[in-house]
């Protein structure tokens, strides 16, 4: 067993977890505490350390409102204050954005939801001997946590579980795992139940059963992991979702923002954004457009073309038949709109999914847009965009080749890039030498880089048309650059 020993967290980490540094100034990570606590842990390995106790607690410690919060893997950070976590939070924007190597702005305006809130839920479904289990996965577990409650979601979906636990346990189509996407509409819930064996006529009477119980107009079906589409298993009554002013009917499954409040936050945020002077007739691109969360607001101020790959979303929106938004259905991450498209636009929008826009925001960087406003749920994601920015202006360097005295090719630094954001997102890159034009080309693909690689450098050599990579020694006097040597 490991030795006890005692640590000051410093600050919190990007997935929540308190920082410290142990006596021989190695980072460790402790789940469970805060900034400023001094605490005894024990060392598991990988950087991480098991909490033993807290000897001296944080001012900013309160006692978790869920009873379930020490089994359930839905939040991690209930046992800190409200305001403290929300400047928390407020600061993982800020360090993004400084990472990313923008001036970050003083008055940065930031929101806080109310508890039981949240309208919509992702929840597993397990059989046991002792019946149906509906909830979230422990932290780092396959295991289910049973929801007997829950200080995030809206009581009404919280108060549907009992019935729904009981319903399921009689359905043959729930073998041994199921899944269940829960929107809170203003129709009310709107469920999609993805199981492991198909519905037979018995299962398809208790749904509508449940749903007269619980007053719910649509309950729809698909198989689990299945690539195929969902069916409507029951449909009672309208189902309906208003959005800026506008009623349109969501596809079962469908991304909406979390709260309504949060919603209403983020198009705000978006329309004050806009150039002042930005008229009728101006021309607006907006990417991973969704059911028009943004689009229908957006196209009060100006005509917009709307993307979107999924087409139930899209179908959606085009089914508000409003003028000025023109609705095209699009993979962008495998067919992104092209930069001279984008810079003919006089604003381009997007809200991409937590991943990021990936080799949409190549494009975006060629095309050079006036305006872009991205509205980002993931500062990791967020970090990439500035890294992918820089690509047109450092991403082609001409050099002179440059012969040693044996007559092999010499290296020669052809490239200094101002890319911290390549390390601190972990950004993917790749360096290519073309023999029949002088230039490199970065684009997406092959090195990775780990968080904690904030300097590193690579030698590239060229071996037919293959590239050859070599992860070299720790530059620390190269601090933020990346010095790419190649060989013409």
């Amino acid at each position: 067993m490991s030795d006890i020993l005692e640590v000051t967290i410093s600050h919190l980490a990007t997935q929540g977890d308190g920082a410290a540094r142990l006596p021989d100034g190695r980072p460790v990570f402790i789940a469970g505490t805060l900034p400023g606590e001094q605490v005894s842990i024990q060392l598991q390995g990988n950087g991480r350390g098991q909490l033993v106790d807290i000897l001296a607690p944080s001012a900013q410690r309160t006692t978790p409102p869920c009873p379930l919060f020490e089994q359930c893997g839905g939040c991690s950070l209930q046992y800190m204050e409200l305001p403290a976590l929300l400047a928390w939070k407020t600061g993982l924007v800020s360090h993004a954005l400084e990472k990313a190597g923008f001036n970050v702005p003083s008055d940065i305006t930031s929101f806080q939801v109310p508890p039981n809130s949240r309208r919509r839920a992702d929840l597993a479904v397990r059989r046991t001997e002792q019946g149906i289990i509906i909830g979230l996965h422990a932290k780092g577990s396959q295991d289910v946590t049973d929801m007997t409650s829950c200080a995030v979601l809206h009581p009404a979906i919280v108060s549907c579980l009992p019935a729904l636990r009981t319903t399921l346990r009689s359905l043959n189509a729930v073998h041994k795992t199921a899944d269940l996407h829960i929107n809170l509409l203003d129709s009310g819930l709107d469920i999609l139940l993805s199981t492991d064996s198909p519905l037979i006529a018995t299962d398809r009477q208790r749904l509508t059963a449940l749903a007269e119980e619980l007053d719910i107009p649509r309950i729809s079906w698909q198989r689990l992991k299945a690539a195929g589409p969902y069916e409507t298993a029951v449909q009672r009554a309208p189902v309906y979702q208003t959005i800026a002013g506008h009623q349109l009917t969501p596809p079962p499954g469908a991304f909406l923002q979390a709260t309504a409040q949060s919603e209403h936050a983020i198009q705000q945020a978006v329309l004050d954004a806009l150039p002042a002077r930005l008229g009728k007739r101006a021309t607006l691109i907006e990417l991973y457009a969704g059911c028009g969360t943004l689009s229908l607001p957006l196209g009060d101020r100006c005509q917009v073309q709307a993307y979107e790959g999924y087409e139930p979303a899209l179908a959606a929106l085009k089914s508000v038949g409003k003028s000025r938004i023109t609705p095209t259905c699009r993979d962008l991450n495998r067919q992104p709109i092209m930069g001279k498209d984008l810079g003919k636009a006089d604003v381009v929008v997007l809200d991409p999914p937590h991943a990021g826009a990936k080799l949409q925001m190549r494009q975006i960087a060629l095309g050079k847009p006036d305006y872009v406003i991205y509205v980002s749920c993931n500062p990791a994601a967020l970090s990439m965009m500035p890294a992918c920015w820089l690509l047109p202006v450092t991403g082609w360097r001409r050099f002179r080749s440059l012969t040693s005295s044996s007559g092999r090719p010499k290296p020669r630094p052809c490239a200094a890039l101002n890319v911290k954001a390549l390390a601190a997102a972990a950004t993917p890159f790749l360096i290519r030498v073309d023999e029949h034009k002088p230039f490199f080309q970065i684009g997406l693909a092959v090195i990775h880089l780990r968080p904690d690689q904030e300097e590193c450098g690579f030698a590239v050599h060229q071996e037919g048309q293959a590239m050859i990579f070599y992860n070299l020694i720790p530059l620390p006097a190269l601090r933020y650059k990346f010095h790419i040597i190649g060989f013409a």
